[in-house]
């Protein structure tokens, strides 16, 4: 049985998608291009300082490594099997 995705779950893909890209393009250019413009040019007023271009990702990592370690933690505890008792 095939079950196409309905409208709403493809306007929340294209969604996501549009806000990965938004997130990459904001990325790539403070990290890859900002450094190599004038510190006194407009365009540095759009972005946030340098720390926080390895501080974020650090807590977003960190972050998504607690959720997956959790969730992995709550599902091998609701599906574990009770001890068998040995007389």
């Amino acid at each position: 049985m095939v079950t196409m995705a309905t409208g709403v779950d493809q306007l929340v893909g294209m969604g996501l998608v549009g806000f990965s890209l938004v997130v990459f393009t904001y990325y790539t250019i403070w990290v890859i291009v900002l450094p190599f413009v004038d510190s006194k040019h407009i365009l540095h007023s759009y972005f946030l300082p340098r720390e926080y271009a390895v501080i974020l990702p650090a807590v977003a990592g960190l972050l998504l490594v607690l959720l997956v370690g959790t969730f992995i933690a709550v599902v091998m505890w609701k599906n574990r099997k009770p001890a068998k008792k040995t007389d």
